[in-house]
């Protein structure tokens, strides 16, 4: 493949990625402040009583009835968790996790950004009830992170940026398998069986190259609705359902670059002919079913995942993230929560994720550097390296989500969402300012 053929399949997607996901972090702070201002108004109970509406799906006699905050936090992340995974996936196969060489370096960074925080607040809350949180400071959540960075304009490489999606991604692996391995219920295993049979009925369908999507999702769909009702976090579905659809295109890059040739050359002549023809009738059915075919093409030399991924991502920035954020960032601030704050969790999310994160990533990518099992990317500076650990440390989304689940019920889950705003914010500023120190302006700027 032509190198600028590779630079456009890799790179582009990810800038487009990028910019989609930094405007959601934006948005999500605004939807943020807005849950925050609602749920301290003088109508708190109504911030409540919205959440706990039951909402009920049903099927003739059959049907399923939960909390309409339950509905957003297992049903609408599932879809969040599919996207992750699809683009796990799409980064595994093509992108910064592709090449062994390119994939050490962040792996590194991100094992070191997962386990100093998760050792921190272990270390602090050893023997106690609240243990169960140890995997809260581990996550950082990428829409956010990199608002920050836009917010810096080309002050940042792009490499940054990729470094930070890459190792963003990771933290999101590790998260989904705390979820699946420690914080799920007691296990209903004939439900759990059906899951997985379904789960396999996918995988086969992915071997057969079978490309339909909505086959895809309604079994899908099925599998959630298995997981659910075993007692596994339902969300674990969406991991699943994207390690199932299919990568390949229908049509090879050449076959699509040569019918494209032709059809633009019959489009080009129907073009001109209809210029000097009085009758267009005939002419213009044939530029239309020519133009058809074109579009027909195009879908064809995309992959399911690529389609699902590109139709799938916007809902999950501007809508479903943002909608988590409302229903689940709404903390009451009062007398109670402030006054018993300071306690072995809030410490250990706040110290996890502010200090934990970037001291995890710098130590750890450093170690690995001197001895070298990786290299440091030539056009990334240590100082923008501990920028990018800082950043980490916004935990926010997936914190938020493994808390919800770590500490259900319980008296502590305010004052861990609280540490994780506290936290997410200073590790905001705390990076957007050394990074906008460390980072030269472009010269067109300076």
């Amino acid at each position: 493949m032509p190198k600028l053929q590779l630079v456009r399949r890799i790179i582009y997607p990810l800038q487009e990625f990028v910019k989609a996901e930094a405007f959601s972090g934006i948005l999500l702070l605004l939807i943020t402040l807005l849950a925050i201002a609602w749920a301290n108004s003088p109508w708190p109970e109504t911030y409540v009583a919205v959440w706990n509406t039951p909402l009920t799906i049903a099927l003739g006699e059959y049907g399923l009835t939960k909390p309409a905050i339950h509905w957003i936090n297992d049903g609408l992340m599932a879809v969040f968790f599919l996207v992750v995974g699809l683009e796990i996936k799409r980064e595994m196969l093509m992108g910064e996790l592709a090449s062994h060489r390119k994939a050490v370096f962040p792996v590194v960074a991100a094992l070191g950004g997962m386990l100093v925080p998760a050792g921190i607040y272990a270390a602090l809350n050893y023997g106690t009830g609240a243990l169960a949180g140890w995997g809260i400071p581990m996550a950082t959540d990428i829409a956010l992170a990199l608002g920050v960075l836009a917010l810096l304009g080309r002050r940042v490489p792009l490499s940054l940026k990729l470094f930070l999606v890459a190792f963003a991604i990771l933290d999101d692996i590790v998260a989904v398998l705390l979820i699946a391995l420690f914080y799920s219920s007691e296990v209903d295993y004939l439900m759990l069986w059906c899951a997985m049979l379904v789960f396999g009925v996918l995988l086969v369908l992915c071997a057969v190259h079978v490309r339909s999507i909505w086959v895809y999702i309604f079994l899908g769909i099925v599998m959630w609705f298995a997981l659910l009702q075993s007692g596994v976090h339902a969300t674990v579905a969406g991991i699943l359902l994207a390690a199932t659809i299919p990568t390949r295109s229908k049509i090879s890059d050449s076959d699509f670059i040569a019918t494209t040739d032709t059809l633009l050359g019959e489009l080009q002549a129907f073009h001109y002919k209809r210029r000097g023809d009085d009758d267009e009738k005939p002419e213009e059915e044939n530029f239309q079913a020519a133009v058809h075919t074109l579009e027909n093409n195009c879908g064809e030399a995309l992959s399911p995942l690529h389609r699902l991924e590109h139709a799938l991502h916007p809902w999950v920035a501007y809508f479903i993230m943002p909608m988590f954020a409302l229903a689940n960032a709404g903390i009451y601030i009062d007398a109670s929560l402030t006054d018993g704050f300071f306690n072995a969790v809030s410490w250990g999310i706040l110290l996890g994720l502010v200090v934990g994160k970037p001291v995890g990533i710098l130590l750890f990518a450093a170690l690995a550097t001197a001895t070298g099992l990786v290299a440091k990317p030539d056009s990334i500076s240590w100082g923008q390296l501990l920028g990018a650990g800082i950043l980490g440390g916004i935990g926010f989304t997936m914190s938020i989500f493994i808390a919800n689940v770590a500490f259900a019920a319980s008296p502590s889950l305010p004052q861990a969402k609280l540490a994780i705003l506290l936290a997410s914010a200073l590790a905001g500023i705390i990076a957007y300012l050394l990074l906008r120190y460390t980072s030269p302006r472009p010269p067109e700027e300076a």
